[in-house]
């Protein structure tokens, strides 16, 4: 019985690694091999599929505002929440409990359901003529409204398990709050903001439907819109679709690889915390 043990998590770690597989093995061929007989891997290798697609203006400008979309996002999200979520860990004030309960219920908004507001907003917007303003400002502070408050939750639950009298020890000694909070609780709190980091990161890369809608000009919608317009593109061909898609979960495979223990360990204490 101990050499069928592991039999079914491998059965299933291979049901579940067979689709990716089957998309690395198109990637890499030609037209003829898809079109032919199936085969478990490429009779010849080709990285032609991959070039394609950054010669294609869309996808290629597509990619680089997701990366920016990213950045900004991320970069933001968890520089605004830490902040926010400390003091509402730490401090009791007037409105305390309606603020926290405004920032559950935003969560639980789609972002779908805004969307007809929204669109009209970068209406208007547009028309006003702004000085140094796009939509790609615009779609940034949408992306950043929309995810900030789960931050802000997040990143409260692991300051609330933080004691509080580690904070208490640091003004003892002469630390100011915001000194506490960067010396003393920030690091104890990384598992937590890796977490935000890692879950804003993945929501603002696999957004579709706002970038498509928000935005005027090609060039700046996201990369989803790039793949979308690429479909239409090339709906035969396969082997260029699968090496878009390669690329468009390239960048999140890499970062959980590289940030997966210190994901899972945010995972684990928030389940022990809660």
């Amino acid at each position: 019985m101990r050499r069928f043990k592991w039999l079914v998590p491998f059965l299933y770690i291979v049901f579940l690694m067979l689709p990716i597989y089957w998309l690395l093995n198109m990637s890499f061929k030609t037209t003829n091999e898809i079109l032919g007989s199936f085969t478990l891997w490429p009779r010849h290798f080709t990285f032609d599929n991959y070039a394609i697609i950054f010669t294609d203006p869309t996808w290629y400008w597509g990619y680089i505002n997701s990366i920016a979309y990213v950045t900004i996002n991320t970069v933001i999200s968890v520089t605004v929440a830490l902040p926010a979520a400390y003091a509402f860990s730490r401090y009791r004030f007037r409105g305390h409990r309606a603020l926290m309960i405004a920032i559950l219920a935003i969560t639980g908004v789609p972002l779908l359901t805004n969307l007809l507001a929204l669109y009209q907003m970068g209406i208007t917007l547009r028309k006003a003529q702004l000085p140094f303003y796009d939509d790609r400002f615009f779609l940034a502070v949408v992306y950043l409204g929309f995810f900030l408050p789960l931050s802000v939750w997040i990143a409260k639950g692991f300051f609330d398990a933080i004691p509080r009298e580690l904070d208490e020890a640091a003004l003892i000694d002469g630390c100011s709050p915001l000194g506490a909070l960067v010396r003393i609780v920030m690091p104890l709190a990384v598992p937590g903001l890796m977490a935000i980091f890692l879950l804003t990161f993945v929501g603002v890369w696999n957004e579709f439907i706002a970038g498509y809608l928000l935005i005027a000009k090609n060039e700046f919608k996201p990369v989803m819109f790039g793949l979308y317009d690429f479909l239409s593109q090339n709906i035969i061909n396969f082997q260029v679709i699968s090496a878009a898609c390669v690329m468009i979960a390239l960048p999140v495979v890499i970062l959980f690889i590289f940030a997966r223990r210190i994901f899972f360990q945010a995972m684990l204490e928030g389940a022990v915390k809660g």
